[in-house]
Parts: C-alpha cells; sequence; structure tokens
C-alpha cells in the first residue's frame, strides 16, 4: 500500500453486525467484511462499495435505517467512512 492508503475497522452500534473492516485505496473502497448481520445483504453492500469513491458511499448510504433503529449497516458503514476517513483529511 502506498502512503494515504489505509485498512480500517470500525465497531458499530445499534445494529446486527459488530464491526466493519475495510480498506481505502487511493480514496477508493476495498475489502469491505461486515462482522455478524444479515451475511447475503452484508455480502451484496460490500461488492456494491469495492472501488468506489468514499465521498460517493456515504452520499449514497448516509440515512438508510432498518426497523425503525435510526441507523443500519449500511448507515453504520457511512459514518465509519465519515469518521475514520473524510474527517482525517
Amino acid at each position: 500500500m502506498k502512503q494515504g492508503d489505509e485498512m480500517y475497522s470500525y465497531i458499530t452500534k445499534g445494529v446486527c453486525s459488530s464491526q466493519i473492516n475495510f480498506d481505502v485505496v487511493e480514496n477508493k473502497i476495498r475489502n469491505v467484511n461486515f462482522v455478524g448481520g444479515c451475511n447475503g445483504n452484508l455480502q451484496g453492500i460490500s461488492k456494491l462499495v469495492e472501488g468506489m469513491d468514499v465521498a460517493e458511499a456515504v452520499e449514497k448510504l448516509e440515512g438508510i435505517s432498518c426497523s425503525g433503529k435510526g441507523t443500519s449497516c449500511p448507515d453504520q458503514f457511512a459514518t465509519a467512512l465519515k469518521k475514520l476517513v473524510l474527517n482525517r483529511k
């Protein structure tokens, strides 16, 4: 990995998955892995965001709610991207 490329891990709050692990390479999302949660749906999300620009993923995923929780696994991933990647620049 080059300078600026990093691996991240985020502990989720209020959702079925407990953790999200991912890489950011040249501001593109790579290797997303949700720990726990709805396996099929989370595999789908992981594949859909693979190679996506960080800011674009936040725009698409932020604010999605699951079962009236006020958050969701996609929303938690957007939160992780904002806290760990976008707010560090």
